[in-house]
């Protein structure tokens, strides 16, 4: 990775860090919720056994010969991290890492009866069906009747709260311009991504997924209302291309999610219809590039993913993770300038997401100071805050 020694790489290998404890406790969990969300064989048992032992005492070992993406990974920095501990590498190499080597466990990846099998598909599931679900999109009735740009607003927020959604159906334009309306909001550039797309004038949103579920309803949402109002013409819509980071988002995910929506009823309903529509006629296109589970910046895409996304008016990237491949996975000064950090973008984007992981830039003195007085540092990983920043291109 490039070396930038204004701000340290993120490692897993400090005891008592948030990267030591996703590494040594987190990946150790979510090997034994998959081992008991499906009934898997002994040979799948055995070797998530070699997966637990691996990750949190053993060494990076090197892909089979026969892996499909064994060229990719070697790319990717593989033959380098080969032999060093899993807590010795940066952490975001380290963590995407433990996700293809989940995958590879449970034999997602093939030939034999479990590939292509989701290991993460029953939360998923669960998440989508549940009745916090239904209440969120019963709530878009109400929203239907509200005026245009109220509307998108609300769907914004609902966008960047992911699995608080309902937060943002329910705000009004006064609250949504009000200091109160989202106290977890430590950066809000929701203005200057408005204007981008008004002086668009009917351009291409791109969108960046993070996770399915609650979180990928409301970004279809977002999506379906910015179609129908003829803000934007086209949405490119990037998902991943298999399962990854537990929730991340596949296309078998949007599936899920369209279908959730055309069952429900009312205006719920009629979004997912319009997005089904939208699909069918080219006005929505879903991508799945390789690079989307890469375990690396985007200042390290290739060229055929930086040329996809300098042809959009504006790209929208979802969550933490985005995040932290945006910026970088470094621990940044807190009031570091967004836009200095995220000049590798090769067009106009916008950062929303809630606060999961210790990278953070784009704060004003005054707030990193009162976050810090509160909470000391737990406001950069709790979830409970969350921002919207905007880099535009000169």
């Amino acid at each position: 990775m490039p070396d930038t020694p204004s701000a340290p790489l993120l490692l897993g290998n400090q005891p008592g860090s948030f990267p030591h404890s996703v590494l040594a406790e987190r990946h150790p969990a979510i090997i034994q919720q998959v081992r008991e969300a499906f009934p898997y064989e002994p040979g799948q048992h055995r070797a998530l056994d070699e997966l637990l032992a691996n990750c949190t005492g053993g060494e990076i070992e090197p892909l089979p010969a026969d892996a499909h993406d064994r060229d990719h990974w070697e790319t990717w920095g593989l033959g380098e991290y080969t032999g060093r501990s899993w807590f010795d590498v940066p952490w975001l190499w380290s963590e995407s890492w433990f996700y293809r080597r989940l995958l590879q466990a449970v034999g997602y990846f093939g030939p034999g009866p479990w590939q292509g099998v989701d290991p993460f598909r029953p939360f998923k599931v669960a998440e989508l069906d549940s009745a916090e679900t239904d209440e969120e999109l019963a709530a878009l009735d109400g929203l239907a009747g509200r005026p245009a740009a109220e509307q998108a607003q609300a769907l914004l927020h609902g966008s960047l709260w992911g699995n608080r959604a309902d937060l943002g159906f329910r705000l009004s334009a006064e609250g949504a311009r009000a200091a109160d309306a989202a106290p977890g909001l430590v950066a809000d550039d929701s203005d200057r991504l408005w204007s981008l797309l008004d002086k668009a004038d009917g351009g291409t949103l791109y969108l960046v997924a993070d996770n399915a579920g609650r979180e990928l309803v409301p970004d279809l949402l977002l999506i379906a209302h910015l179609l129908h109002s003829g803000l934007i013409a086209q949405a490119v819509l990037h998902v991943k291309p298999y399962p990854y980071y537990v929730s991340d988002a596949t296309t078998a995910d949007v599936v899920d999610a369209l279908r959730r929506l055309t069952g429900a009823q009312g205006a719920a309903a009629a979004y997912g219809r319009h997005l089904w529509s939208a699909l069918g006629d080219g006005r929505l296109t879903l991508r799945a590039h390789p690079f989307s589970s890469a375990p690396l910046p985007y200042a390290e895409m290739p060229g055929d993913l930086r040329a996809d996304f300098a042809a959009a008016t504006l790209t929208i990237v979802k969550g933490d993770l985005n995040y932290r491949r945006l910026v970088g996975d470094r621990l940044w000064e807190p009031t570091t300038p967004f836009a200095e950090v995220a000049t590798c973008f090769p067009g106009p984007v916008a950062a929303l997401r809630t606060l999961k992981s210790d990278v953070i830039t784009g704060l004003d003195a005054h707030t990193e100071a009162a976050l810090v007085a509160a909470e000391e540092q737990r406001w950069r990983t709790s979830g409970t805050h969350a921002l919207i920043q905007v880099r535009d291109v000169p």
